[in-house]
């Protein structure tokens, strides 16, 4: 309750959070709605400098500063904040001026916007993916088809030669149609019959690790916390492997042989993934502390040869997706400069296999 006031504390029923600091910028007024989206007691907000409340955010301490000076009020939509226990939150905030007991005052409003923003961002993304797939399905075809009559009439032109160095030409020519054949191939998706049984998650990632393992990674720890409870799940396991695998060595590649991965599994219930609800889905999370995902990557990073190395092909996120996709499930990544965390969510079927 704000001082020196006798009435009704509307805030307390509202579902956007409300904070009120001083000219320190300390914290003397939160409502409930404050307490749930940070997650930390009324009693212990009040009398805590907002700055450190956060161990990153968007909003800059000297707009707040400013507004301290001056009349007015302003918003920031999509402001991304971290708190010193590693949990972030996307939020719209509408900070104001406000002159109580006889000096400056800010008041800030902070609107909760993650779900609506996932909601909405994945239905954007679906869409533009499911565009750029068809788009790839084309060209791939496209290309296949006369990089066939290439190869061939190279083979042929090769058995009429008799001079060795002019045959070495043509075998030139069949080697890079077949490289851009196996691209195409690649950018087409797994090209054999899925093997789809109930299984253990944690087996492929425990999988996954000894394979990383095995690329001299000694300065990269890989830790890892599994949710023993999770049953089997109906997937298949070189394709799952796949996935997981071009997930996780990305991470080891921005780490540039140090730093930490983590292995997460976890149940998530009632959960939508591609417009239907699943009770239960298995999330696998694989984060790291690298520098995090380039802006300008974050919207188009599952596109077939998008990619913020030198060296790569933009293959490898792609490949994830359409794996992930036909287990119909979802990935989702979140990314701020020390942790990029993607997050794999798989439904949980019912085992329809005797026992």
């Amino acid at each position: 309750m704000l001082p020196n006031s006798d009435n009704i504390n509307l805030t307390q029923f509202l579902t956007t959070a409300v904070i009120v600091v001083d000219e320190n910028l300390t914290i003397i007024s939160a409502n409930p709605a404050a307490e749930t989206i940070i997650e930390v007691s009324i009693n212990r907000l009040i009398g805590f400098p907002l700055p450190e409340l956060f161990s990153s955010s968007t909003l800059h301490v000297s707009r707040l500063l400013r507004t301290l000076k001056q009349t007015g009020s302003f918003s920031d939509s999509e402001v991304q904040i971290v708190f010193p226990d590693g949990r972030h939150r996307l939020v719209d905030v509408t900070i104001s001026h406000a002159e109580i007991t006889g000096s400056p005052h800010l008041v800030l409003e902070i609107k909760l916007i993650d779900q609506q923003k996932r909601i909405s961002k994945e239905t954007q993304q679906w869409n533009q993916q499911q565009a750029a797939k068809e788009l790839v399905r084309g060209l791939a075809h496209e290309i296949k088809n006369p990089l066939g009559g290439l190869r061939g009439a190279a083979q042929l032109l090769g058995k009429q030669l008799e001079s060795d160095e002019l045959k070495e030409f043509t075998e030139i020519i069949i080697e890079q149609a077949d490289r851009l054949t196996n691209l195409v191939d690649r950018l087409l998706g797994p090209n054999k019959l899925s093997a789809f049984a109930y299984r253990n998650v944690h087996e492929v990632l425990e999988k996954v690790r000894s394979l990383l393992q095995l690329d001299n990674i000694s300065e990269v720890v890989i830790n890892r916390d599994y949710d023993p409870s999770i049953p089997n799940l109906w997937f298949d396991s070189d394709q799952l492997q796949q996935a997981v695998l071009n997930i996780a060595r990305n991470a080891v590649q921005v780490l540039q042989g140090r730093g930490e991965i983590q292995f997460i599994t976890r149940i998530e219930r009632q959960l939508t993934i591609h417009g239907q609800r699943f009770p239960l889905c298995v999330k696998i999370q694989i984060i790291d502390n690298g520098p995090g995902i380039p802006v300008k990557l974050k919207d188009t990073l599952f596109y077939p040869m998008v990619t913020g190395k030198k060296d790569g092909t933009g293959l490898g996120l792609s490949i994830a997706q359409n794996i992930i996709d036909h287990h119909k499930g979802k990935i989702e990544v979140e990314s701020w400069p020390g942790h990029t965390e993607f997050n794999i969510y798989l439904p949980i079927i019912e085992n329809k296999e005797p026992a």
